[in-house]
């Protein structure tokens, strides 16, 4: 019985003995892994297995291939048809950013590394002075974590570094990111100006393709210290891009707001870039074309324009007047108590003006009453005050197409859609106004039926030539707003083969448009992300 007992407790001994060996057993990378989308991560000896697409760590054990497979089918489904250049992309992306990573990270406190790049980037973004982060963001920090959670961990906040001289450095290590992500395609928009100071100032902003979604960054501000002609600009551009490295192949458009210094079909600052970058197309911004359209008006408006501004600068620039017109408008229980400024470099600060002029025209007319100035009957004048409200109306509804225009999020198409909207509203206010049906401007309309008047003939004749002469600019200025670039927006609406495709562009086409996944996907992700995956 004891000699029983013995063997079944060496038979136990040496089951765990063997359990124990498998468990340990440490896994090799094999280079084949890349093809499920992973690389080796940490010890040579027992490495872990990281994902190229979600940068996911996986421990040692998990090196086995379907382990892996089961990971990526699971996790990245999307990607199962790429070939092995796709992930060898990926695990290059990868390796830049775990060099660049391993550079700013010899700190002896990470933590506080991370903290104080990450405060540095919000400091660039909300663009305020590099000193804030001494002066009043760490000092806000302390506070808040010592009322929140103690002061030993108040004391852990000390240690973040955000000096002048530190943010400065983490910004430009923060640029450094940024040139990384100009590895595929980037495109750049021009815009020269001088400031109050009388200083020629350049800005030059990029946009780059960035984890399936379009960023766009500031990529140089700088003073021209001479002439603002093409080729100080570009020169000027030249000599950032070769300081930093940047290829001028990757470039594929310049936008810029169509001045003779860019655009020179000899000398221009476009036509030189795309004398060195050979896949690089020129566009012409599309919110100038839009200032463009809404900039001239005939003359009888254009009087009453100025004129009402001579109002408005009349109160505005006398400190006295101001006040006073102030306390009125107090004291008569107005909505507002103030005018507001033309400024004619800001291109919506017509409508506002207008708008604001028109609602307080009553307070107006008081205020001027014992003034000797000229233009006070103009507030009592029913054929002006109708001027003003047309351009009132106008100028919000253009304002609000303009500010559509606006933003990260919009696209040439997005841009397009609005144009080609506005295009046909305009028609449509062409046809009303002749109709004497004055619905679509609300301000005028109201402003008839308070008094009990119609619209004079004489001008809704200068409103019907005033709409009619926005859309001409509009067919001007946008000459090509119906192209035939439709099938991006909609691969699926592609029955034909367009002129500018190649047989074997159009096959690809089809292919998409047949895919079931590729539609399901369509449907689910921005016009964006769809495309951008693809590409890859």
């Amino acid at each position: 019985e004891g000699t029983l007992k013995r063997k079944v407790s060496t038979s136990n001994s040496n089951i765990f003995t063997e359990t124990s060996k498998l468990t340990n057993k440490k896994r090799r990378y094999c280079e084949d892994y890349l093809a499920f989308g992973f690389t080796s991560n940490g010890n040579e000896d027992a490495p872990g297995a990281q994902c190229v697409v979600c940068n996911k760590i996986l421990s040692n054990s998990c090196l086995v291939p379907a382990k892996l497979r089961r990971h990526f089918e699971t996790n990245h489904p999307e990607y199962k048809d790429k070939d092995i250049s796709f992930f060898k992309q990926k695990l290059e992306s990868l390796e830049k950013s775990k060099l660049f990573m391993s550079k700013i990270a010899k700190s002896d406190n990470e933590n506080a590394t991370e903290a104080s790049y990450k405060v540095s980037y919000r400091i660039l973004l909300a663009e305020e002075a590099h000193t804030i982060g001494e002066s009043l963001i760490k000092p806000c920090a302390k506070d808040i974590v010592m009322c929140m959670l103690d002061q030993k961990s108040s004391k852990k906040v000390e240690a973040v570094p955000l000096s002048n001289n530190t943010v400065t450095r983490r910004i430009h290590d923060l640029a450094a990111i940024f040139r990384l992500h100009l590895c595929d395609a980037y495109a750049l928009q021009l815009d020269e100006s001088t400031d109050v100071a009388g200083l020629a100032v350049l800005l030059v902003f990029v946009r780059y393709d960035f984890n399936s979604s379009i960023e766009e960054d500031l990529l140089l501000c700088e003073f021209l210290q001479t002439n603002t002609t093409g080729e100080n600009i570009f020169n000027c551009i030249n000599n950032f891009m070769k300081t930093h490295q940047i290829s001028w192949e990757k470039c594929v458009d310049v936008c810029s707001d169509g001045a003779k210094a860019m655009v020179g079909t000899v000398a221009g600052a476009v036509t030189q870039i795309k004398n060195v970058a050979p896949n690089c197309t020129s566009s012409h911004c599309i919110l100038h074309r839009h200032t463009l359209v809404v900039k001239n008006i005939s003359p009888s408006l254009k009087n009453v324009l100025d004129e009402a501004i001579q109002i408005i600068n009349y109160i505005k620039t006398q400190p006295l007047q101001s006040r006073l017109f102030k306390i009125m408008c107090e004291d008569m229980g107005s909505q507002h108590t103030a005018l507001l400024l033309h400024t004619e470099v800001r291109w919506l600060s017509r409508g506002k003006v207008l708008v604001r002029l028109f609602e307080l025209r009553h307070e107006l007319s008081a205020n001027l009453m014992d003034h000797k100035f000229q233009l006070s009957d103009r507030l009592t004048d029913f054929l002006w005050l109708s001027r003003v409200a047309y351009l009132a109306d106008i100028f919000t509804k253009l304002n609000e197409v303009n500010l559509s225009l606006q933003g990260k999020n919009v696209n040439i198409f997005n841009a397009k859609d609005k144009i080609l909207s506005l295009s046909r509203k305009l028609q449509f206010w062409i046809s009303s106004v002749g109709r004497n049906d004055l619905d679509c401007l609300p301000m005028l309309n109201d402003f008839l039926e308070e008094n009990g008047y119609k619209l004079d003939e004489d001008i809704r004749s200068d409103i019907a030539d005033h709409l009619r002469d926005l859309y001409t600019n509009i067919i001007k200025y946008f000459p090509n707003i119906n192209d035939n670039n439709n099938w991006i927006q909609n691969p699926l609406s592609l029955t034909e083969k367009p002129v500018s495709f190649s047989t074997q562009d159009y096959e690809n086409l089809i292919e998409i448009a047949s895919d079931g996944q590729l539609i399901q996907k369509f449907k689910e992700v921005s016009l964006i992300t769809f495309w951008s995956d693809l590409c890859q």
